[in-house]
C-alpha cells in the first residue's frame, strides 16, 4: 500500500503523504472487540446502498478535533474542493503467508464518498474494559465499481432491541474543525466566508438543532432530572434508530428541531409517533423542542396529534401543553 499510493502501515484510516488519497483498513475480527461493527447496510435508498465505517480511536469518546482526531477529520473534509482526496477501502482477508509479523492480505472492495444528506451518526460503544463512549460513523456511498459480499455486511437484528445510551449520543454534529460560529450566520442565509465539509446541504439548521438539544439537555440536568437517550434496532434489518432526549424524571420523550417552520413540526411529529411505540415504559408524554414559537396553526397540528410544545424564549423556555 505505501508503494501504490504513499500510505503508512499502521492505522484504519491513512491518509497519503505522495497522493491525493486516504486507505480505510476495515477487520472484522477487531472491530468486534472495540464494540462495533463495519460492513453493508441492508436497506438501501434512491442513491444506492451505504458501507458503515467506525472512525479512529479505541479509547475514550472519538472526536474530529485535534491530533486524536485529525484522521476522522481527514476523511469528513476528504471532498474538499482545494485538496480532494479519494476514499478507498481496504478488508482484512487472513495473515500475509509466512510473515512474521501478523501482516494481513487486503482485499479492495472500491472508491467511496461520503452520504450527502447523512455524511456520520454518532452511537455509544463498549469496548474492551472500556466505560460508555461516543464513535462516530461515517456512511460511506460507492463511487464507481465497487465489491459487496455478503461476509462483508452488517449482521441483522434478530428482533428488536431497545437500549438506553448516553443523552449525547443524540447528537447529530459533532464539534468540527472548520465548524462555522452559529452567533455569526442570519437564518436563511448563506455566508461566503462559511466554511464547507465534504456533505453538508443543512449544516445550519443542523448546528441549531445540535445547539438547542445541548442547552435544554444542561437545562434538564441543572433541575436534577435523569436525561438518556434510546437507540432501537429494528428486527430484521441492519436500521438503528437514536431518539432525541428522554427524561425519565418526567417520563417524556423529545423531538428537537432546528428549525420551527411546518416541515419541521412534521418532521417531529414523525419521528416521535415512530420511536413512541418501542419506548417502556409505555405512554410516554410526547414533546417537541423549537428554537422559536411556531405559527398558530403549527401549535395546534402538534395538539390535535396529543403533542407538547415547548419552546426557547430569551430568558429560557416556554411550553404549551396538548389540551
Amino acid at each position: 500500500m505505501d508503494k501504490l499510493f504513499g500510505g503508512g502501515s499502521q492505522g484504519g484510516i491513512v491518509p497519503s503523504r505522495t497522493t491525493p488519497n486516504i486507505l480505510i483498513y476495515v477487520d472484522h475480527n477487531s472491530g468486534k472487540k472495540y464494540g462495533y461493527e463495519d460492513g453493508w447496510l441492508a436497506e438501501e435508498d434512491e442513491l444506492g446502498p451505504i458501507f458503515e465505517y467506525t472512525g479512529q480511536g479505541t479509547s475514550g469518546h472519538q472526536t474530529f478535533m485535534g491530533q486524536k482526531g485529525s484522521r476522522n477529520a481527514a476523511v469528513l473534509y476528504h471532498a474538499d474542493p482545494e485538496k480532494a482526496k479519494a476514499l478507498h477501502v481496504f478488508v482484512a482477508e487472513g495473515r500475509v503467508p509466512g510473515s512474521k509479523s501478523g501482516a494481513k492480505q487486503q482485499r479492495y472492495i472500491g472508491e467511496f464518498t461520503l452520504d450527502v444528506e447523512q455524511p456520520y451518526t454518532v452511537r455509544e460503544a463498549h469496548g474492551e474494559r472500556e466505560a460508555q463512549r461516543l464513535i462516530i460513523v461515517f456512511r460511506l456511498r460507492p463511487k464507481g465499481a465497487y465489491q459487496r459480499l455478503a461476509k462483508d455486511a452488517v449482521t441483522r437484528a434478530q428482533e428488536t432491541v431497545v437500549q438506553k445510551v448516553l443523552a449525547t449520543v443524540a447528537a447529530t454534529k459533532l464539534p468540527e474543525p472548520r465548524m462555522p460560529d452559529l452567533r455569526l450566520i442570519a437564518p436563511k442565509r448563506r455566508r461566503a466566508s462559511e466554511s464547507r465539509r465534504a456533505a453538508q446541504p443543512s449544516v445550519i439548521a443542523e448546528l441549531r438543532q445540535s445547539a438547542l438539544r445541548d442547552l435544554y439537555l444542561k437545562d434538564l440536568i441543572a433541575q436534577g432530572h435523569e436525561v438518556f437517550a434510546y437507540e432501537i434496532k429494528i428486527a430484521n434489518t441492519t436500521t438503528i434508530l437514536t431518539t432525541d432526549l428522554y427524561d425519565a424524571t418526567t417520563h417524556e420523550l423529545y423531538s428537537v428541531r432546528g428549525e420551527s417552520s411546518r416541515d419541521e413540526v412534521r418532521a417531529a411529529i414523525g419521528q416521535l409517533k415512530d420511536y413512541v411505540r418501542h419506548i417502556e415504559p409505555h405512554h410516554p408524554k410526547l414533546t417537541a423542542l423549537f428554537p422559536k414559537q411556531p405559527q398558530d396553526d403549527l401549535i395546534d397540528l402538534l395538539h390535535t396529534e396529543g403533542i407538547d410544545l415547548v419552546y426557547q424564549t430569551g430568558n429560557g423556555y416556554t411550553r404549551i401543553p396538548a389540551k
